[in-house]
């Protein structure tokens, strides 16, 4: 089915905006602040869906409501970082006319600061999740410019191994230290399967079922 002349004349005009040089940098921002709102949508719904469904008490509309809300709380946050952060950067490179590296840092830095401020559930699993990645990166930096010296042998065993070290040593005797999350996840593996009642529990469901 053909669309309506008007629908086809509104579609080229507003690809001819799209594809003029001059509003780049605007139309940059908006695209953005719709890719930052997409991609907090794809990284939170399913992990928000899972995570509710395995570990939180309620009613099915309870569990609904939570989903929701963390999947908009991420995809929101995200989407006015990308923006107030490109928008920065724009501005930096426009009053120097041009391009430095300190640029990107602050502009990350104010927009975190005033995006990710709150200290929630939502923010801690992203500042966390950086945080390695940061780690990781700034190491691997590091060998590059020859201010660490690269090793001959692999470090990840060992890297691996004092992880996981540290991690069951805090859930064992530091808890409270750890994320929620976590916690629970780990509840779940270590503490939950040293109880059982019967073959229901033992296989089917991680706790038996309260009788009616």
């Amino acid at each position: 089915m053909a669309s309506p002349p008007q629908l086809q004349a509104l579609l080229q005009t507003v690809n001819t905006l799209l594809r003029k040089r001059r509003y780049h940098a605007v139309l940059a921002l908006l695209k953005g602040f719709r890719n930052g709102a997409v991609y907090g949508v794809k990284i939170r719904a399913p992990h928000a869906l899972v995570m509710t469904f395995l570990f939180r008490s309620g009613s099915l509309q309870e569990k609904l409501q939570a989903i929701l809300k963390a999947t908009y709380t991420h995809s929101r946050n995200l989407a006015c970082f990308v923006f107030i952060y490109k928008s920065l950067c724009a501005l930096q490179s426009h009053v120097q006319g041009e391009t430095h590296q300190m640029h990107s840092f602050l502009a990350a830095f104010i927009g975190g600061l005033l995006v990710f401020r709150k200290n929630n559930n939502i923010n801690s699993q992203i500042n966390m999740y950086l945080t390695s990645r940061v780690l990781f990166a700034l190491c691997r930096l590091g060998v590059e410019k020859g201010y660490i010296p690269k090793l001959r042998w692999d470090l990840f065993p060992l890297h691996t191994a004092v992880i996981w070290g540290l991690v069951l040593w805090l859930f064992e005797y530091h808890r409270s230290t750890l994320q929620p999350s976590l916690q629970s996840s780990m509840t779940y593996l270590y503490e939950d399967s040293n109880v059982w009642h019967d073959i229901s529990d033992f296989l089917i469901f991680n706790k038996s079922r309260p009788s009616k």
